[in-house]
């Protein structure tokens, strides 16, 4: 699990960074959940926007997408959701002890 002052350090990083993803009225399924296991490899921290016609709670889709995925949430802010994990071979973030 992530502590407070890590859940901070990856908020202020995601801060600048544009949702590569978006959450739609067919919700979540197994070709999202494994191209954003695929990005977050590649980036280790990404968002994922929830749009209007999207029928299932952000909450309820934040949990999908970070257990299917295998990542730690971030934060859901609005209609946004922000999610981790270290990347095995593209390291780029260093969390604060």
């Amino acid at each position: 699990m992530l502590t407070g002052k890590q859940k901070r350090f990856l908020r202020s990083k995601a801060h600048h960074i544009d949702p590569i993803f978006q959450v739609g009225k067919g919700g979540v399924n197994e070709n999202m959940v494994k191209q954003i296991s695929d990005a977050l490899e590649a980036r280790e921290l990404i968002k994922v926007s929830i749009l209007q016609n999207c029928e299932d709670d952000r909450y309820t889709v934040s949990e999908q997408l970070s257990k299917g995925a295998r990542a730690q949430l971030v934060q859901v802010i609005g209609n946004t959701i922000v999610l981790y994990k270290e990347s095995r071979e593209n390291k780029q973030l260093v969390l604060p002890k």
